[in-house]
């Protein structure tokens, strides 16, 4: 098997942080959001694992390297022309054997990695409420029996959570050459949609699998619910504190210096970080940042940031100070 992880996308809805970070490397619960994704599939033995980059993609390959042993491969999408586009940039790396794609943002429950379904093409989905922001899967006994990208008028609520897994693989690598080769775009993009969709056409029978646990990092909303979700499931320990008041779940580095201050639930302070005189709850702060004589709620702090003396929700990016 080999797996496909495009992380090509901006991130534009997680500005400031994308600006100076990956996207795929911002930290949930402790780890990067590509740690994640990653831990689960070791037990998978994937013969390569091919990642789809753009801007930082050298952060990328430095995280992966220093972290995983298995054979990777990095490939730049140049233009943002679409999940479809970026997975047909790999197509070179595939030849007879079974491909698992797995979206960069997309967190699943790691327990599905242990009985992998590999006798089938599947496609991984969930329920939602708000089917007009997704990829749809309008099914029937179990089975995909059409595909439609973000519809105006949906007809079902099956998104697709970004986890496909292919084992037609040459009529996958047929239909993605066809949508490219033609043209066939999907509001300005090519859509890993429409190639599953012109599979689908050709016979090819997709189940639905249906993901219990699937944590969106799209926007700072999500992300920070994710965040929360991740430090319930990890039942991180509460390190001891002689001069702050801990309220769990919570990931706190060892390295973290916390002072007459109540932190807590649901945040995540990473390495180095400094909280002063200060309340912070379900929050993350960034390697390095520093709270003063603040309340924070709902807030993601970025890298080295400083904060001093606010009472609010704060999205502050990486190397930026705001307060007295």
């Amino acid at each position: 098997m080999k797996i496909i992880i495009p992380t090509a996308g901006e991130g534009t809805r997680l500005r400031p942080h994308t600006l100076t970070q990956a996207k795929v490397l911002l930290n949930v619960a402790g780890k990067p959001i590509l740690g994640h994704i990653l831990d689960p599939l070791v037990r998978l033995k994937p013969e390569k694992v091919i990642f789809i980059v753009s801007s930082h993609s050298e952060k990328i390959a430095n995280y992966v390297h220093q972290n995983y042993t298995f054979k990777t491969g990095f490939i730049q999408q140049k233009r943002p022309l679409g999940l479809g586009h970026a997975v047909s940039l790999a197509l070179g790396e595939i030849g007879q054997e079974p491909v698992l794609i797995i979206l960069g943002d997309t967190i699943v429950e790691e327990s599905l990695f242990k009985k992998l379904d590999t006798k089938r093409d599947w496609l991984g989905v969930k329920p939602v409420k708000d089917p007009h922001r997704f990829g749809i899967a309008e099914a029937e006994n179990g089975f995909a029996k059409k595909l439609v990208e973000k519809p105006e008028h949906p007809r079902g609520n099956l998104a697709l959570v970004g986890l496909y897994y292919i084992k037609s693989t040459q009529i996958f690598k047929q239909a993605l050459e066809h949508i490219i080769n033609h043209k066939i775009t999907t509001r300005g993009e090519y859509q890993l949609t429409d190639a599953l969709q012109l599979m689908i056409k050709t016979g090819v029978k997709f189940k639905t699998v249906e993901i219990k646990e699937w944590y969106d990092c799209g926007k700072v909303e999500t992300l920070l619910e994710t965040n929360r979700r991740l430090l319930e499931r990890n039942h991180n320990s509460v390190p001891k504190l002689k001069r702050a008041l801990v309220l769990p779940p919570v990931y706190i580095a060892r390295s973290a210096s916390i002072n007459n201050s109540v932190v807590g639930p649901n945040v995540t302070v990473l390495e180095q970080a400094i909280i002063d005189n200060s309340v912070v709850r379900n929050s993350i702060l960034g390697e390095g940042s520093r709270v003063s004589g603040a309340v924070l709620d709902g807030s993601v702090i970025g890298q080295k940031a400083r904060v001093t003396g606010q009472m609010r929700s704060i999205n502050l990016g990486d190397l930026s100070e705001i307060g007295v």
